[in-house]
């Protein structure tokens, strides 16, 4: 399991083999990160894995930007994981993947940025890359299994003056969400609105 690759001292000579290996193994490596990364994630960071996720977000083979994106959602969940994809500047190749055509690396890279984004850093660095377009249009989108994490970016944007400035124009667009069929969706997007109409 996990443990044992994290006892064995596995990750750094993993996250080499991303960059050689054939596709269908640089799948599974991804994968067996990702169980690590849940456990530890300063031998990774160590290791270069950010540098090496970002570039794997741009690969032909959409199952691999897929699991790039979920690693890197695993990275961001912890606080050091944040400042590294910061420091990457990965956080605007998240964006770009939020308009890929296939809805699992939309719902993990919309995943990962709602990590990325809790840090202050994290959210200039989406206002800067013009984040909220992208966002909204996934929340608003029929079927977007990324619903829910774009909703969840957008409140964390939405605690900017001027990302709060913006959403106040959209929040139709949360309104709707209080009839979706899954109620995470709902009560996310009663935070969301709680925090658009909030009186400073």
């Amino acid at each position: 399991g996990a443990g044992g690759v994290l006892q064995a001292g596995l990750i750094p000579p993993l996250v080499l083999k991303l960059e050689t290996e054939l596709d269908e193994i640089q799948e599974l490596i991804l994968g067996t990160l990702s169980n690590c990364l849940r456990v530890e994630v300063s031998e990774a960071l160590a290791a270069g894995a950010v540098p090496v996720l970002k570039e794997k977000l741009s690969h032909p083979y959409s199952a691999i930007r897929s699991k790039a994106a979920w690693v890197l959602l695993e990275i961001s969940s912890h606080a050091e994981g944040k400042i590294a994809v910061f420091e990457a500047e990965v956080i605007p190749v998240l964006l770009s993947l939020l308009e890929d055509a296939q809805p699992e690396v939309q719902v993990n890279s919309a995943g990962a940025l709602m990590f990325a984004l809790v840090t202050p850093q994290g959210r200039s660095s989406a206002m800067g890359a013009a984040a909220i377009p992208p966002l909204l249009t996934l929340v608003a989108e029929e079927t977007s299994k990324a619903r829910l994490n774009a909703i969840k970016a957008l409140t964390l944007l939405a605690e900017l003056p001027e990302g709060r400035q913006t959403l106040l124009e959209h929040r139709d667009t949360f309104q709707r969400c209080l009839d979706d069929p899954s109620e995470a969706v709902q009560r996310a997007a009663e935070i969301a609105i709680t925090v658009i109409d909030w009186k400073p």
